[in-house]
């Protein structure tokens, strides 16, 4: 199907730019959330929640909610996922990078258990896991919660800018000098819970992580500031994201696959990039 095919329909249009939209402003989240979550050492944590949001599909099927309310059931779940893995690394003992593959793999095994007293169970696992093939599965609800959780992770940047800075960047100054890093960690791990569920129905669960962790190490290879990483993190996300929609659009391919390999892609550009340049800084300091 070509992209002039896919916009001669009004109906088809509408489905196709609602879906854009969702995964755009997704993206934009994840993007800025990520910056913080890789800076400290964190991106773990999206790949531990997006599994954990797989296991939260997979009681919603079994309880019998419907597919119209998965993603309310689910938000709950994954934020609960998201204070025991900062409890776990803060207090259980356990390190972060432990604390989650402990919660992502039990959700795994648990979820994949649950999903076989479900209706249509292959059909729910795949969809759940690699993300949804057709723009008509994401709902004018989905779009609904995207533009909020955009102006609540937007608002909270703008707002916060020189606090997320100073806990991303040194946790014992900051809560010195009075700042909440408490708060601003279950903040941070609130908002890439709802992140990932929001996205989960266009990504899948495997995909989603990776709009988390890719534009920000993207960024880091060619900005020199906080600040150029974290608008660097956004294009890159942006750029990303319509790459792959369009590609996926155009062969009827996943979403969630052709914008991780956009974003592949653009990583190992920037690694390119960055190495061109050390090699260059290096020539001129030896005349």
């Amino acid at each position: 199907m070509t992209l002039t095919e896919i916009f001669s329909s009004e109906f088809i249009t509408i489905l196709v730019l609602r879906a854009a939209v969702v995964g755009i402003l997704v993206s934009l989240c994840a993007s800025l959330l990520g910056v913080s979550l890789v800076m400290k050492r964190y991106s773990m944590i999206g790949d531990g929640l997006s599994h954990v949001g797989y296991f939260a599909l997979a009681v919603a099927a079994v309880a019998g909610v419907s597919s119209e309310y998965s993603m309310e059931a689910a938000i709950p779940i994954v934020i609960l996922a998201a204070v025991l893995i900062l409890k776990l690394s803060e207090k259980g003992g356990v390190g972060g990078d432990a604390a989650c593959a402990i919660v992502s793999t039990g959700a795994i095994a648990v979820g994949t258990l649950l999903f076989n007293f479900s209706d249509n169970t292959t059909s729910d696992i795949c969809g759940s896991l690699f993300g949804s093939t057709s723009v008509i599965t994401v709902s004018s609800k989905d779009a609904l919660f995207s533009v909020i959780l955009a102006v609540i992770v937007i608002s909270w940047f703008a707002l916060f800018s020189r606090k997320v800075f100073a806990v991303t960047f040194d946790e014992q100054f900051s809560a010195a000098v009075g700042c909440q890093v408490g708060s601003f960690r279950t903040a941070l791990a609130a908002l890439t819970a709802v992140t990932i569920v929001v996205g989960m129905k266009m990504m899948g669960a495997v995909m989603i992580s990776a709009l988390i962790v890719f534009p920000p190490l993207s960024a880091k290879r060619i900005a020199g500031s906080f600040r150029g990483v974290v608008i660097g993190s956004a294009v890159i996300s942006e750029v990303s994201f319509i790459i792959g929609f369009a590609v996926a659009c155009r062969f009827s391919l996943q979403t969630g696959a052709a914008v991780v390999a956009a974003d592949v892609a653009v990583f190992l550009l920037t690694v390119a990039v960055s190495n061109m340049r050390s090699v260059i800084r290096r020539r001129t300091a030896g005349r």
